[in-house]
């Protein structure tokens, strides 16, 4: 059974950068993409960023392109999300999730089976 658990939030002034890092347990077969969500408060869930655990292909969504980087350690079995230039609105619940799904839709959650926890940034303007 896959496990997940994101670590790395915090307080960080606007402008700032943080790592958040999404640490894979289990079975090293049956990943086919990882993802990073947020979802803020009164605010659905939102897809940031989403990379196959194979190949280099990574998607980004709109308001995080050029300010986010989604990478990931295979051999480490982890996924990492850096963000820069942060702002206010980055603010939210973090969480990374995991599809074994090779169709899947990396940007809709509703592919995704296994989530972590989460972790929380704030973003001070």
């Amino acid at each position: 059974q896959v496990r997940l658990g994101e670590s790395g939030g915090g307080l960080v002034p606007a402008g700032g950068s943080l790592r958040l890092s999404c640490a894979r347990s289990g079975p090293t077969f049956g990943t086919y993409a990882v993802g990073w969500f947020r979802q803020a408060p009164g605010k659905e869930r939102e897809f940031v960023a989403g990379i196959r655990w194979s190949g280099n292909y990574t998607l980004y969504s709109d308001s995080v392109k050029g300010r986010f980087t989604i990478s990931r350690d295979n051999a480490k079995n982890m996924v990492y999300l850096q963000m820069g230039s942060l702002k206010p609105e980055d603010t939210a619940q973090y969480y990374c999730a995991s599809t074994p799904r090779e169709r899947a839709t990396i940007s809709d959650s509703r592919w995704y089976d296994t989530w972590g926890r989460g972790t929380h940034v704030t973003v001070s303007s």
